[in-house]
């Protein structure tokens, strides 16, 4: 059984939606205002899980009592496995797709304990529950952008047209997983993933429902987005010190922007893993926005 697609607004009160939905209608500037605000609402529904891991990863680092029996660390893990249940328990995700999150999570721990081991970034933190020198709730990290992009097809009912067949994603999603480790001793050809990426993606359009109508936005620019929001995330997660770069050791400065580039990269794998369990549908041709 898939998870709930509704916010909890939208089951709330369907007369007072209505209400809402015609006092918009009356202007454009309240209509696009209301479409908006439900944009935003469905988003963070849609990243429910990220957005409860960087609370806990702030929360912690704000109020965590010195000497405490647990660590920081081992707290965060068992956080992060209390919100899966819940997330399964109360069909926020269904098994199906935790399935799927659970290969995020394998996926992201095998490139953790490399490139800690290479001194891409640090854990600074003392714990238990840990592989090596990297901490287990780093694992949920990209548990939580599996589950975004697995709610938020669900929530806006996204449907694409001119997607690239799937044998191609998954060549290219193993390229550029591979690249994560090998530009470490050969030449960094992420240049050519970018530019295979263009050429894949690049005249495919998904189509989504924020409110009523029909919005379309290209995937490059939809990868792009996120990537950028996952940055800023990163940056809060960076100055709560759940991790540390390179520079990073003495005191927080922000995230170089080149990471964008590794994350829209990433956001390609994500979204190919994702498809494993939810294949990409095609928009009818009479989209009203087509």
């Amino acid at each position: 059984m898939r998870g709930s697609s509704r916010l909890p607004l939208e089951t709330w009160g369907r007369a007072r939606l209505l209400r809402l939905q015609a006092w918009g209608d009356r202007r454009s500037w309240s209509r696009y205002g209301i479409e908006f605000l439900w944009f935003g609402l469905k988003q963070g529904w849609a990243c429910l899980f990220g957005g409860l891991m960087l609370a806990l990863i702030l929360g912690t680092h704000l109020l965590w009592p010195d000497g405490a029996g647990l660590s920081r660390y081992d707290f965060l893990v068992i956080g992060a496995l209390l919100i899966q249940a819940a997330m399964l328990l109360f069909r926020l995700e269904s098994w199906e797709e935790a399935r799927v999150i659970f290969l995020f999570h394998v996926a992201g721990t095998v490139m953790e304990l490399f490139k800690t081991a290479h001194g891409s970034w640090i854990y600074p933190e003392d714990s238990m529950l840990r592989i090596g020198a990297v901490p287990l709730f780093s694992g949920f990290m990209y548990a939580a952008v599996g589950s975004y992009i697995a709610r938020v097809q669900r929530i806006f009912h996204i449907r694409v047209r001119r997607y690239p067949p799937l044998w191609t994603t998954w060549l290219l999603a193993g390229a550029i997983y591979v690249n994560f480790f090998a530009h470490h001793w050969l030449p960094d050809v992420r240049i050519v993933l970018f530019l295979a990426t263009a050429v894949l993606f690049g005249r495919g359009w998904f189509f989504f429902t924020a409110d009523r109508r029909r919005r379309s936005m290209p995937l490059l620019r939809g990868f792009g987005l996120v990537a950028v929001f996952i940055w800023f995330a990163e940056n809060l997660g960076t100055f709560a010190r759940a991790w540390a770069y390179p520079g990073q050791e003495a005191g927080w400065e922000m995230v170089s922007l080149a990471k964008l580039g590794s994350w829209f990269l990433l956001m390609i794998v994500s979204v190919v893993l994702v498809s494993l369990v939810h294949r990409p549908e095609p928009e009818p041709a009479a989209s009203p926005d087509g």
